[in-house]
């Protein structure tokens, strides 16, 4: 199974990207290196949520129903003329459930390392979110997860295979550190040396990025 950064680097990445840049008005460059950094988080923080019982039945219950991967099917219609509020307003709710207070802090972390004001990354994130849980709602539907261990099985996989539990690891000390920018740095680290990409590709992007 990919992981998300794979995906990123996708033609379904680029449209995304491509879509996401048009919605905010920022660069397609530092949109990509901005979500390049911010699926891993938020992938993360929906791992940390899943690690109880309730946050797991909670999330199979979204990636069942709402969430089960159909908002991948009409990138085009999403992103034509606009992204709908009622998007918009559902990935301030994802947020808010799976950052909590956590939000301000994190967002304000990515924006120093993307170079971009965190208005426009609050605004990126707010798009991002129900297409990142549109995967995890295709991917469970796909490899007919029903259970919290299925569950847990697809988020690690979407969240770096054999590099996923280091990469939670983390990933939660930046979540604890009220997003400590410097830890961010340790992500793209373990990133880059789980992709094996040192140059091109969204790899090579958060090497630039990071000056590794």
């Amino acid at each position: 199974m990919s992981g998300i950064l794979d995906l990123l680097n996708s033609p379904m990445g680029k449209q995304i990207i491509s879509g996401v840049s048009s919605q905010t008005g920022q660069s397609a460059d530092k949109t990509g290196n901005l979500l390049s950094m911010a699926m891993p988080v938020l992938m993360g923080a929906m791992q940390r949520n899943a690690s109880t019982p309730e946050g797991a039945s909670g999330l199979l219950n979204a990636i069942s129903g709402k969430h089960s991967g159909g908002i991948l099917d009409n990138l085009g219609g999403l992103f034509e003329g606009g992204v709908d509020q009622s998007v918009t307003d559902d990935g301030a709710g994802i947020l808010g459930h799976i950052l909590g207070g956590k939000q301000p802090a994190v967002e304000n972390a990515l924006s120093q390392k993307a170079g971009m004001d965190a208005g426009s990354v609050g605004q990126i994130l707010k798009v991002a979110a129900p297409i990142l849980m549109g995967v995890l709602g295709k991917q469970a539907s796909q490899n007919n997860v029903s259970d919290s261990n299925g569950l847990a099985n697809i988020l690690g996989s979407l969240s770096g295979g054999g590099q996923g539990s280091k990469q939670q690891s983390l990933i939660e000390s930046f979540l604890d550190a009220d997003g400590d920018g410097s830890v961010l740095d340790d992500v793209a680290g373990m990133l880059l040396s789980g992709s094996g990409q040192k140059k091109g590709g969204l790899g090579g992007l958060l090497g630039g990025l990071f000056g590794k």
